[in-house]
């Protein structure tokens, strides 16, 4: 019996490709003194783990990284805790296939 080789996420994400848009961040998270739970649920969810925790204990957003899944969407944008739009045009994750 053969086994498959095991493959990170990490492995995986280092193939795609991103076109950073520097300054223009598609993902904003509202300030906050104290973070919500959705937004601390980010941080261990997001599949890119764009969101960390920072020295004050508030959730910051990396976009460049972002595979734009719809995570945080899903968990937090009808909080009103984040607002998330598509990158511009040309910019924003190329996936690579095969």
């Amino acid at each position: 019996m053969t086994t498959e080789p095991e493959v990170r996420v990490e492995d995986k994400l280092y193939q795609n490709r991103y076109r950073v848009d520097s300054g223009r961040s598609h993902i904003v998270v509202k300030p906050h003194d104290t973070p919500s739970p959705e937004l601390l649920a980010l941080v261990k969810v997001c599949p890119a783990h764009c969101y960390t925790l920072n020295d004050q204990g508030r959730v910051e957003v990396a976009h460049d990284g972002c595979m734009e899944c719809g995570t945080c969407r899903v968990l937090a944008e009808g909080t009103g805790d984040l607002t998330w739009t598509y990158p511009r045009g040309g910019y924003g994750v190329l996936f690579k296939f095969g």
